[in-house]
């Protein structure tokens, strides 16, 4: 009776350690998944400045967004980004993308990614810059850009 009752206990404490393995997705799979949001934030992003929609560009951006730019700007709040990114799309013209490097979980909540972001068929050669991205989930859960910087590689 004894080792029925023990081999019981052992069932049961097993079944307790499987449920909370089947019913609880990994941290991996948790990143991966929130990696794989964040990169379709930015490349919204992009398309957005590519399409020069700046409603685009502003549903991806936090409204206390702010950017640093490789010139030196800061431009604080999601109106004077946008507006920074209109002037800077018009004197920059050319094809926009983002190649994502990296993307980083500071906390949950927080995430940092860092890509090239290059636009090519400009006037003179095309500018190649770095950028890191920082992301924060809003109250509704929604991933959205609170402040980028770029900067220009020399060397």
């Amino acid at each position: 009776m004894k080792k029925r009752q023990h081999l019981l206990q052992v069932v049961i404490v097993a079944l307790f350690f499987l449920s909370g393995c089947v019913s609880h997705p990994d941290k991996k799979t948790i990143d991966t998944n929130q990696s794989d949001d964040i990169r379709k934030v930015l490349q919204s992003y992009v398309a957005g400045r590519q399409a020069r929609d700046l409603e685009a560009v502003k549903a991806v951006l936090h409204p206390n967004v702010d950017q640093l730019t490789s010139r030196g700007e800061w431009r604080r709040g999601i109106e004077a980004a946008t507006a920074g990114m209109k002037r800077s799309s018009k004197k920059n013209p050319g094809n926009r993308s983002l190649q994502i490097e990296s993307v980083r979980f500071l906390r949950p909540g927080v995430a940092l990614a860092d890509a090239r972001y290059t636009i090519k068929g400009t006037k003179g050669p095309d500018r190649v810059l770095w950028s890191s991205f920082t992301l924060v989930k809003n109250s509704e859960g929604k991933w959205q850009i609170t402040s980028i910087r770029n900067q220009k590689p020399t060397g």
